[in-house]
């Protein structure tokens, strides 16, 4: 039994997810096949067409396989933020490549443009923006950058689903390529799932060919095919990041109630900021103007005047049965990517990670639940009720 009487997630699955997932079972096609081509094209329908969508096992693969398809390869150089999850960071290894970090701008917690540009180099070859939290970055800006250096763009929208910058959904804000995931905790959930998002064909066959072991045929063609199911060829040492049609049947579902569990996610957040506004507290970066926020993460950070510091508030909470998290610790303070940060300082990234916090969001939060989690927070910060 959980000791939260208010989880930090919980994932939302209804009868409709259980029994499509359970046709897919009953099918007898379980890996991938044509629920997988179905939820491919519903995925570049609901982004708007003009797009080609690549079902994968995560969103790591989808980092991978876009930066494998973009030519990254050893002596290359990605730009990354240091505020983000390792994964960003650890495709570009895969690859024999040098991650190159830059710091955040503190008022956003997305890269900081004007770093991204002051970290470029002639062994530059991609730059890797994170829209953090579901907020997207500068992306006008990013791609001006990247223009005038002939640099691409792969962007991580890990959290980024549904958004928009200056009214262009992800995948069609200025990225070469973008990288989208399924993860239990996020704005829809395949369980384990990612989505490689491009609208140039090439990169699309390439990942297409790269995902199933190099094999230059789509993998339910060459099974569904009577006449030549058999005939094909391997033309790269690829890898194993094909997604089923079981996560997919249950990503069909959650696809068409994206929109709904984005307007629920915006009114929690509203919630939150009205019953924190007189606390000692800064509350999570809305959009930018022209902007669209999918809020992921509802992120706190105390300030120097509140009453006690960050670590002892997630146990206050957790006392309480309020689970919460931090995201991240900055990459450059982990010890696999020191050797890559020498002499390189972050002082936004340092300032954000000693004082934030995440609180629970997410779509099957009731309304008792949310409020057990203001009252607590009040609590804590010993505020008026």
């Amino acid at each position: 039994m959980s000791i939260y009487s208010v989880p930090f997630f919980r994932p939302s699955i209804g009868e409709e997810e259980i029994s499509a997932v359970t046709e897919c079972l009953r099918s007898g096609w379980l890996t991938t096949g044509p629920k997988t081509a179905s939820f491919e094209k519903a995925f570049t329908d609901f982004l708007g067409g003009n797009v080609e969508s690549v079902a994968v096992n995560s969103a790591t693969a989808a980092l991978h396989l876009g930066l494998e398809a973009l030519g990254v390869g050893p002596g290359d150089e990605v730009i990354v933020p240091t505020l983000t999850f390792t994964a960003t960071a650890e495709v570009v290894r895969y690859l024999g490549a040098q991650p190159v970090f830059v710091d955040i701008d503190s008022m956003t917690l997305c890269i900081d443009p004007d770093g991204v540009e002051a970290a470029i180099t002639q062994r530059t070859k991609v730059i890797m923006p994170v829209h953090f939290a579901g907020r997207m970055c500068d992306m006008t800006a990013l791609r001006s950058i990247a223009d005038r250096h002939k640099l691409c763009i792969l962007d991580d929208a890990a959290h980024a689903l549904p958004a928009s910058h200056q009214g262009s959904m992800v995948s069609k804000a200025g990225a070469d390529a973008t990288a989208f995931s399924f993860y239990a905790n996020k704005t829809m959930t395949t369980g384990e799932g990612g989505m490689l998002v491009t609208a140039d064909p090439t990169i699309a066959s390439r990942v297409r060919t790269m995902r199933l072991h190099g094999i230059d045929r789509d993998v339910f063609n060459r099974f569904s095919d009577p006449r030549a199911g058999w005939v094909y060829d391997v033309v790269a040492p690829g890898f194993k990041y094909n997604l089923t049609d079981i996560a997919s049947a249950l990503g069909l579902v959650q696809l068409q109630r994206a929109n709904t569990f984005a307007q629920i996610r915006a009114e929690r957040v509203a919630l939150y900021n009205a019953a924190f506004a007189d606390l000692p507290l800064i509350l999570p970066p809305g959009p930018a103007k022209g902007d669209e926020h999918s809020w992921h993460l509802y992120i706190l950070q105390l300030t120097e005047d509140a009453p006690i510091n960050r670590d002892d508030f997630i146990l206050a909470m957790k006392d309480q049965g309020i689970g919460t998290s931090v995201h991240y610790r900055p990459l450059h303070q982990m010890t696999v990517w020191k050797t890559f940060c020498e002499g390189s300082h972050f002082p936004e990234a340092d300032l954000v990670f000693n004082r934030t916090l995440s609180l629970p969001l997410f779509m099957a939060m009731t309304d008792a639940e949310q409020g057990r989690v203001i009252e607590v927070v009040r609590d804590v910060l010993k505020a008026p009720k």
